[in-house]
């Protein structure tokens, strides 16, 4: 087994030097103009001076998590032990160093594609810096996850010894333990990054389109609009930072659940007397890294061919390539995996892990996983691309107004929904039909093996719409503003296809780690039961599913403070510093950057207490049953409302961007139906690029922090 640390490690590692490797390329390449660098060195400082802010307050939750989890623990064992808690803090410097880095590389890329659109006028040669850019955020999410992974296991498994049968069946848990801290600490910067980012880019956003666009009537990202710069800061900070950070969660988070699934399993089958050799557990606690592993490398491959290939006209297409020729690989070298590890298993031996399909069984789960995750990101696509008719309808919709604009939409929201959970439904069914519980877990890590690539696709999007913004801002050439139109619109839809993607992995993740919690605390060999009949648990399951909607209100108001305050700012510069729409006097810009920094930091403090506290305290009153209840409805009710949100916010996005392309005969910028789908993408922006990427962190990260606390919840309740 010490060949296949090997091989996680040889992944890390090649993907963060090809990170490094694309981040000095694309700092290598000329920013342009004068006027380019100064707007583009702008939006770089506000990013730093955010995330500078927002990591110092991280520091300080994070250590005092830490001293709580020594203390916890160390009674816990009855032995002074730092190791959860060494764990939690690397995966925080894990998640951070990955948000880190993808966001600088973000604001470094932006002026160097607005640049190449400049100097080539081809949207082939500006798609691959753009794409080059996005890929150092999406080799990090990877290589940084995998880099973690492999410290625990080496340090906390070999070293120390934890992984030792001995170890393992002694009750304490200690290394899956450590597992489940490695994932929260990812979780708990995830949050931050997330929700953070998410205020700040749509309270900017908001408050830039509600004065510059609808009542100044000029143009998006207009120098003259005192809060453009803030908006292109919020697109590195939310969407970037936030992106990626809430990734390697999800991709931490099922590898870990399905390692602990499987030592759960053991442990079940050994309190049974059912014989099950300590070599099989160890290859199914091995098999979920092998996937990531090779998945890693896959997303390489994929990202380095669309680079080397010739540019094409057709973003859309090369985007695509790069996902599916990731994908591809990934299922052939998964399924060879499965081969090689379990094939000289015998057929009985295999059934006590409920692998009903022999040694193939784990490979069908990682499959059905993977080719879940590209349609259910097809699906996507079709909701949100002005490509497919249900975005045409909400553009011929805003022929009539704003309020037939916002009813479109929302109709075409929630018909979404059906689609991909119909599609989770099947993966959930047939993956624990082939592999019991572990197999869904299996699926889950299947899906996100890939999850460079993705976020790579992903990220390039905001890099391309900070492109347009200093291509607007720095009054170049239209066409150049055409070319990051054209990427920013492909951005849009690839963006909801992460969305789409994102929690489409999370439920998978969070139902993994529910299961994993409900091992946590019943004694080894019992039936896992969460019998609905219990009002205990039917009460939590109709609170839990409350929660998100609690949640998504809070993250809404949130947005609308700090959007009221930058329109008032706004308002405020256009009256009283004369000459700004005339393009004589300058705006402040630095104030507009300040209102939605304080207004980020000082509003998620609420959202990130309840995703944390709420199963906390619920679980010291009520008992773990309830716990189990609540995240179940929780899950359940964010998964809809996610998907909802995303596909709404991203269609009315891009039945705007279908106005503005001569898509709608007679109407164009300014016109009265581009004034309602204007109206339509700002109630859409709080909902895409806050709500829906915020909610699958809150399912996944309560998961995970009631998991660390099963056995306290067990111990210690009023019930």
């Amino acid at each position: 087994m010490e060949a296949i640390l090997v091989l996680v490690i040889v992944a890390a590692l090649l993907a963060l030097c090809y990170a490094a490797f694309n981040y000095i390329g694309v700092k290598r390449l000329d920013e342009g103009t004068d006027r380019m660098s100064e707007i583009a060195s702008a939006i770089r400082v506000g990013a730093n001076a955010f995330i500078r802010y927002e990591y110092k307050i991280i520091a300080v939750v994070v250590i005092i998590i830490a001293v709580v989890f020594a203390l916890i623990f160390s009674a816990e064992y009855e032995k002074f032990s730092l190791e959860p808690s060494i764990c939690f803090l690397i995966g925080v410097i894990m998640s951070a160093s990955a948000g880190w880095v993808g966001m600088k590389i973000a604001t470094y890329s932006n002026v160097r594609v607005a640049n190449k659109a400049r100097e080539s006028q081809n949207i082939g040669e500006t798609l691959k810096v753009a794409l080059k850019g996005g890929s150092v955020m999406g080799l990090c999410v990877g290589g940084f996850a995998l880099l973690g992974l492999f410290i625990v296991y080496v340090v906390f498994g070999n070293v120390l010894g934890l992984l030792s049968v001995d170890k393992l069946t002694d009750g304490k848990h200690i290394f899956t333990q450590c597992l489940s801290c490695y994932a929260l600490g990812c979780s708990i910067v995830a949050m931050f990054n997330r929700v953070g980012g998410g205020i700040y880019t749509k309270a900017a956003d908001m408050g830039a389109d509600l004065v510059g666009k609808t009542e100044a009537h000029i143009p998006e990202d207009d120098p003259r609009n005192p809060a453009t710069i803030a908006d292109n800061v919020g697109d590195n900070v939310g969407d970037v930072a936030g992106l990626g950070s809430d990734l390697l969660e999800s991709f931490v988070g099922a590898i870990s659940s399905a390692i602990i699934l499987a030592v759960s399993l053991y442990l079940g089958n050994v309190a049974n007397d059912i014989e099950m050799e300590t070599a099989l557990l160890t290859k199914m606690m091995y098999f979920p890294l092998v996937v990531a592993s090779i998945g890693l490398i896959a997303s390489i491959l994929g990202i380095a061919f669309v680079l080397l290939k010739k540019g094409s006209n057709n973003p859309h297409r090369d985007l695509n390539i790069s996902t599916w020729f990731a994908a591809a690989i990934t299922i052939i070298a998964a399924g060879v995996s499965a081969y090689l590890l379990f094939v000289n298993e015998a057929k009985d031996v295999l059934k006590t892990v409920n692998f009903t399909a022999g040694y193939w069984s784990p490979f069908i789960a990682a499959t059905f996983g993977i080719v879940s995750g590209v349609i259910i990101g097809a699906i996507a696509e079709y909701y949100t691309s002005y490509d497919y008719k249900p975005t045409r309808q909400i553009a011929e919709a805003s022929k009539e107004g704003a309020a037939l604009t916002i009813t479109q939409g929302l109709a075409v929201g929630m018909k979404s929904c059906m689609a991909p959970l119909i599609v989770l439904g099947i993966t959930t069914y047939v993956s624990y039909a082939v592999s019991g519980l572990y197999g869904i877990a299996i699926a889950a890590v299947g899906m996100l093996s890939f999850v460079s690539a993705t976020v790579s696709v992903d990220t390039y999007g905001p890099i391309s719409d900070n492109a347009g913004g200093i291509a607007e801002m720095s009054k170049l050439d239209p066409k150049v503003r055409q070319i990051t139109d054209k990427l920013d619109s492909v951005g849009n839809t690839t963006a909801a296809i992460g969305k789409g993607f994102a929690i489409g992995s999370a439920s998978l993740a969070a139902l993994s780690l529910m299961v994993s919690f409900l091992y946590a605390f019943q004694p080894e060999g019992s039936s896992l039961d969460l019998n609905f009949t219990n009002p205990l648990i039917l009460a939590g399951a109709l609170i839990g599913a409350a929660l998100p909607y609690l949640f998504s209100g809070i993250l809404i108001e949130a947005v609308a403070k700090a959007a009221r305050k930058m329109v008032d700012e706004v308002r405020r510069q256009f009256r009283e510093i004369p000459g700004i729409l005339e393009g004589i006097a300058k705006p402040d810009y630095k104030t507009c950057i300040e209102i939605s920094s304080q207004g980020a930091i000082k509003e998620m403090r609420m959202p990130a207490i309840i995703s944390i506290l709420f199963p906390v305290v619920s679980g010291f009153l009520f008992g773990p049953y309830f716990v189990g209840g609540l995240l179940i409805g929780a899950t359940l009710s964010a998964i809809m409302l996610a998907i909802f949100t995303g596909n709404a916010g991203g269609a009315w996005d891009n039945g705007k961007k279908f106005i503005e392309s001569g898509g709608i005969e007679g109407q164009k910028k300014g016109s009265p139906a581009h004034d309602a789908a204007v109206v339509g993408d700002t109630v859409g922006d709080p909902l895409k690029d806050t709500v829906g990427p915020s909610l699958d962190i809150l399912i996944k990260i309560m998961s995970t922090v009631s998991l660390v606390a099963a056995v306290l919840f067990y111990n210690y309740n009023l019930l």
